[in-house]
């Protein structure tokens, strides 16, 4: 029998951390997880994965959610296997194939000298199978429709790229990487700079920003810990995120004052903080406000984002665990 959720026991506020499986898409995901959970308003991911990816999705709920475009933005690390000799439609091994070539001749002195000339900032086109947009389309629905348009190159970067592995015509690589780089792409231009194409065979998303596939939990053992009742101790709290912030604690009135919009004064720990250098701001009793800018200019706490929290946060200044 499903366990009944009182309604003042309902409330979430965290991240999930699901190794999505092959096959699914994201959105597959958050749905399986509302259905399993009974939370309906305020779940969504950190960070989309094609269907082919498997690895970290961080699932967010609650006041999480409103973190959403901090965590889309940290960086990323893959590994990726890339089959070489053969050129795909959509760049990954769910496409067609649409040239084939002799991998035989590449050498692994080539793709490494290949690999770095991706490194830094770069020109990446999109592929036509995604879900950028274009006219008001999705660019995949363009796709479906057999259509080809012109993607305009976007910058992006790519901070660590090393071969881990070569076993032709399949090479395996790692790379961590900033917002809006498709791996696929890469897998693709890798191809075409050896001049015999490439198209992503394999693709594991291994850490996005502080999460890490070695603490995540797949859908099926998520699924007992919600039968067993104790699926809540799999959420981490939202500052968990800004572990890399240093904190600050403020007063009852400073907290109040935040909270309403307004900047509060610099206290002692602040008085080494750089001009627009965010804080974890945490309340007397422990509580996570949000993220404070520090207007060195004026000496003060201005609000960036504020969230409403009930419980003490184990991040929380003196109260354990303390980045």
């Amino acid at each position: 029998m499903n366990k009944i959720i009182k309604k003042e026991d309902s409330r979430v506020d965290g991240f999930l951390l699901v190794n999505k499986a092959r096959g699914l898409t994201s959105m597959d995901v958050v749905r399986k997880v509302k259905r399993l959970t009974g939370m309906e308003r305020r779940v969504g991911h950190g960070g989309t994965l094609d269907p082919l990816a498997e690895g970290v999705l961080p699932i967010c709920f609650g006041q999480a959610t409103r973190l959403m475009d901090l965590l889309i933005n940290e960086p990323k690390e893959y590994q990726m296997d890339v089959l070489l000799g053969e050129s795909t439609d959509t760049y990954d091994a769910e496409g067609a194939i649409i040239d084939q070539q002799d991998p035989s001749a590449v050498s692994r002195k080539q793709i490494e000298e290949e690999l770095q000339k991706f490194q830094g900032l770069f020109w990446q086109e999109p592929p036509m199978h995604s879900a950028l947009k274009q006219g008001g389309k999705r660019l995949y629905e363009l796709a479906r429709q057999g259509l080809e348009v012109e993607r305009e190159p976007r910058q992006v970067r790519i901070y660590e790229i090393k071969m881990l592995d070569l076993k032709m015509p399949i090479v395996t690589i790692a790379a961590v990487c900033g917002r809006g780089m498709y791996m696929r792409s890469l897998a693709n231009d890798l191809g075409t700079a050896l001049k015999c194409g490439g198209h992503t065979s394999s693709l594991i998303r291994r850490r996005i920003g502080p999460f890490q596939l070695e603490n995540t939990i797949n859908l099926e053992e998520f699924a007992i810990a919600v039968s067993e009742g104790r699926w809540r101790e799999l959420i981490r709290p939202p500052d968990s995120l800004l572990l890399n912030l240093r904190s600050a604690t403020l007063s009852v009135t400073a907290e109040r004052e935040i909270r309403n919009g307004q900047s509060v004064p610099l206290a002692n720990h602040g008085s080494k903080a750089g001009h627009l250098e965010k804080h974890r701001l945490y309340s007397i009793d422990g509580r996570f406000i949000g993220i404070g800018r520090l207007d060195r200019s004026r000496n003060q706490w201005d609000p960036h984002k504020i969230l409403m929290l009930k419980s003490p946060s184990p991040h929380a200044p003196d109260m354990g665990l303390e980045a």
